[in-house]
C-alpha cells in the first residue's frame, strides 16, 4: 500500500478555483420559462404617463387683489377696492377739478381763463406779472412770474380757485417742465405744496390729491391724503405708484371714489376704485 502524500498547496488551490469557476459557469441564468407567469410582486411597474398639472389662470398684475394696494394711514391699514362706475358718475364734481378744454380748433388761453376766475375772487388780483393774495390778517402774498428759457428759474403762477371748505387759495405753478400746485392759507398766507388740485371732503376734514402721469412720467403718479383737523393741511400719507389717480369724488365724509389709470396691453386703461379712510 502506498502512503497518501499531501498535494502541494498551489495544486489544491488551483483545483478548487477550477471547480468553483466551472460550477459558476454551468449555472443557468435566471429567466422566465415559456408559459410560466411571474408573480405580481416580481413584475416591473407599468410606465405611467405624467399627469399634467393644471395651472391656475394668472390675471394681469393690475387685476390681482394684492395689486390693488394696501396703504397705511398712521398705524391703520387702508385697502382699495373696485368701485361702482354708476355710483361714481352720480357724484358731484368740485368745479376746480373740471379741466377746461378748448373748443375744437382753438387753443386754450391760460391768461384769459385766469382773468375769468379772478373776477369771482375779491381777495385775489393780478397786476402784470404779480399775483397778489390778501390774507385775513392784512398780509399780502405776492407771487411773481418769471417766464424765462432757464430750466432752473422759469416759473409761472396761475390762480385757479378759492376753496371755502378749507379756507385756502389754489395756485397752479408752471415750471419749465412740469409743475405742481400751491395751497395758500387765506388767514395766514402759509403755503403748502400739493401734487394736484384737492378734492375736499363734504365736512372739510380731509382732502385728497390724485396725480396721473402713467405715460410721460414727468409728474408723480399716485395719491395723497391730507387732514384739516387742526385747521391747516397735514399730510397723513402719500404713495407714488405705477398707476394714476384722476377725478376723486367723495361718497361721504370718509369714502372717496376715483378713476385709476393704468397701463394694460401697452395702452392706458381706467377703472373706478373705492377708498375708505379710517375713523
Amino acid at each position: 500500500m502506498y502512503p497518501l502524500r499531501p498535494l502541494p498547496a498551489p495544486l489544491v488551490l488551483g483545483g478548487l478555483c477550477l471547480l468553483t469557476s466551472c460550477s459558476l459557469r454551468m449555472q443557468p441564468a435566471e429567466r422566465a420559462r415559456p408559459g410560466v407567469s411571474l408573480p405580481p410582486s416580481m413584475l416591473p411597474a407599468p410606465a405611467q404617463a405624467p399627469v399634467p398639472v393644471k395651472k391656475r389662470p394668472v390675471p394681469p398684475p393690475v387685476y390681482r387683489y394684492t395689486y390693488l394696494d394696501t396703504l397705511m394711514v398712521g398705524e391703520k391699514i387702508v385697502r382699495l377696492y373696485p368701485g361702482s362706475r354708476a355710483t361714481y358718475e352720480r357724484l358731484p364734481v368740485q368745479e376746480w377739478l373740471v379741466s377746461q378744454a378748448a373748443d375744437e380748433g382753438d387753443e386754450l388761453d391760460p391768461e384769459a381763463e385766469e382773468r375769468r376766475r379772478l373776477r369771482k375772487a375779491s381777495t385775489a388780483q393780478r397786476a402784470g406779472r404779480t399775483l397778489a393774495l390778501k390774507c385775513q390778517n392784512g398780509k399780502f402774498v405776492r407771487l411773481v412770474n418769471n417766464p424765462t428759457e432757464n430750466y432752473d428759474t422759469s416759473v409761472l403762477y396761475e390762480y385757479v380757485a378759492t376753496l371755502p371748505g378749507i379756507h385756502h387759495w389754489l395756485i397752479a405753478v408752471r415750471l419749465y417742465e412740469g409743475g405742481y400746485y400751491l395751497l395758500v392759507d387765506q388767514r395766514t398766507g402759509r403755503q403748502t405744496v400739493v401734487w394736484s388740485p384737492p378734492s375736499v371732503s363734504p365736512d372739510g376734514h380731509y382732502f385728497i390729491c390724485g396725480s396721473s402721469d402713467v405715460l410721460a412720467r414727468y409728474e408723480p403718479s399716485g395719491l395723497q391724503v391730507w387732514s384739516m383737523q387742526t385747521g391747516r393741511p397735514q399730510l397723513l400719507w402719500e404713495r407714488q405708484t405705477d398707476w394714476g389717480v384722476s377725478q376723486p369724488r367723495w361718497l361721504n365724509g370718509h369714502t372717496v371714489l376715483f378713476e385709476q389709470d393704468f397701463i394694460h396691453n401697452g395702452d392706458v386703461d381706467t377703472r373706478v376704485m373705492r377708498l375708505t379712510l379710517p375713523d
